[in-house]
């Protein structure tokens, strides 16, 4: 599944401990997310079987695209709508490579009034 717990669980211990080993997990995660669910037609979708025990068949995708998935025009969308279910997987492997001043831990930052351009 493309669900964003996994990535936003591995963003906060990046942020907490700074460990470069985060920030390798998550990219290895992004990029099974493109070799195996990105659709040649645009858009991802869910892998149904994913240890490849199909009777030699293709990974089985499932045809929807979850709202936790959908990608934002801008990577700003992503930040300032960070308290609606949309987007939340991408964009927490987003901010697992951007600087904290991005998106602050601490409740204090003003999503609004930054952009990440």
């Amino acid at each position: 599944m493309l669900r964003p717990e996994t990535v936003e669980s591995i963003f906060i211990a990046y942020r907490l401990t700074g460990a470069q080993k985060y920030r390798d997990y998550a990219w290895r995660i992004f990029q099974a997310i493109e070799k195996h669910c990105k659709l040649p037609g645009g858009g991802y979708a869910t892998l149904i079987d994913v240890d490849g025990n199909n009777g030699g068949r293709k990974h089985l995708l499932e045809d929807k695209q979850e709202t936790f998935f959908l990608v934002c025009t801008q990577w700003s969308s992503l930040v300032y709508h960070s308290h609606t279910s949309q987007s939340e997987t991408l964009k927490y492997l987003y901010l697992t490579f951007t600087s904290s001043d991005v998106l602050s831990l601490d409740g204090t930052y003003d999503l609004r009034a930054h952009s990440v351009w």
